[in-house]
């Protein structure tokens, strides 16, 4: 062989050896956090990111996905909605084949619909079905229930097991989940109570210092509720609550899974009557051992208990992508979703999850309900939704 051809034969084999890392590089499991990692939402983010950490470390012991280890990249969106478009670029860019989003359709929904357009399979705690085919497309799924279970869920169980009769509904107007909450909530009571078992409804924002306004027309009323559900998050939720108990107000206090956890709790000092539906217990007595093995880890791993039972969402998210991948034999968006889509009762940590290719979100998965009596915080059981307003 002439020295030309020698040359020209090596220089081929090289290009087919760069072409054939190249694309084993772009076919690697990243997966992309474009979270809160700053900034005042960053408190509801925190955990999810840490359940998401914690699925790739148990993941990549288990062998990964498609044989490779399972590689982060982050991007901060420093809880500004906005910069969700430019998160997915830059992970997307950067060889992420899935995306978790920020645990609410307002902050998560732009970086999502990027990811659509790039057939990135896109993943957020959002409990609005917008995070989904109708909302976003086809490539986003949220692991969360709808709010408009949680919220029927909650009437249901006060209705049914504890046998109240008389709710008053305090709306903090300021993201999509609190107004799906207590709208959900409001629509199951009087189906289930009657219209006059709703004696009121009243709003607030998060930011407000003071809620008298509020307060004066609950204490006002000529029949007394037998429970306030409220549609809150920390700060201005238990400021609500600190408020209405100061006030006397000594009703039976009932909202969802944006107040969970109990690192606020030493601003409501014995706080009692107080019940949260969220996704486990994180105190050790959650009915499903899944669930407590899950929280037994996350101490181990981090070195404190977690805050909030925000983790199991996270992690659900990497174990159903690292499931679909692996099952689909590919990484690519549009055949991850084919497996995601017949997802039918899939055992995953968070509880048997269903996706279909019209419903993104789950509905009937059980969730636990959390009460609090003299500032302790343990489970009720778990619960089933029966019937909740479609959308």
């Amino acid at each position: 062989m002439k020295k030309r051809d020698l040359l020209a034969a090596v220089s081929i084999l090289a290009a087919a050896s760069f072409a054939s890392s190249w694309a084993l590089a772009q076919e690697k499991p990243v997966l992309g956090l474009v979270m809160s990692f700053s900034g005042w939402f960053q408190p509801i983010d925190a955990d999810t990111i840490a359940g998401a950490k914690l699925a790739v470390d148990d993941i990549n012991a288990a062998g990964g996905v498609l044989g490779q280890p399972i590689e982060i990249v982050e991007f901060d969106n420093k809880s500004e909605p906005q910069l969700g478009a430019d998160g997915a670029i830059d992970v997307i860019d950067k060889g992420a084949k899935a995306i978790l989003f920020p645990s609410d359709f307002d902050f998560g929904a732009p970086g999502a619909f990027v990811a659509q357009q790039k057939n990135v399979v896109a993943f957020s705690a959002a409990s609005d079905p917008k995070f989904g085919v109708k909302g976003v497309g086809p490539l986003a799924y949220s692991v969360s229930n709808a709010g408009q279970a949680q919220g029927a869920l909650m009437a249901e169980w006060a209705y049914n097991k504890k046998g109240w009769k008389k709710a008053y509904v305090l709306l903090d107007n300021t993201i999509s989940y609190t107004k799906s909450l207590c709208g959900s909530f409001a629509e199951r009571w009087k189906e289930l109570a009657g219209a006059d078992g709703l004696l009121g409804e009243d709003t607030f924002l998060n930011g407000d210092a003071s809620i008298a306004s509020q307060v004066t027309r609950i204490t006002g009323l000529a029949e007394k509720p037998d429970l306030v559900f409220l549609c809150s998050y920390a700060p201005g939720g238990p400021s609500a609550i600190r408020q209405m108990r100061a006030a006397g107000i000594d009703a039976a206090v009932l909202t969802g899974e944006s107040m969970d956890g109990d690192y606020w709790i030493g601003s409501v000092p014995g706080l009692s009557d107080f019940y949260v539906v969220n996704y486990g217990s994180k105190y050790g007595d959650d009915p499903d051992p899944q669930v407590n093995a899950f929280f037994e880890r996350f101490e181990k791993k981090y070195g404190k208990k977690a805050d909030v039972s925000y983790g199991l969402r996270g992690y659900s998210a990497v174990e159903a992508w690292a499931k679909a991948a692996n099952k689909a034999g590919s990484l690519d968006g549009d055949k991850v979703a084919a497996v995601l889509d017949t997802f039918d009762k899939e055992p995953l940590v968070i509880g048997p999850t269903t996706w279909t290719p019209e419903l993104h979100i789950a509905t009937t998965r059980p969730m636990s309900i959390i009460a609090v009596k003299d500032g302790k915080f343990s489970a009720e059981g778990r619960y089933t939704v029966e019937k909740f307003p479609q959308f």
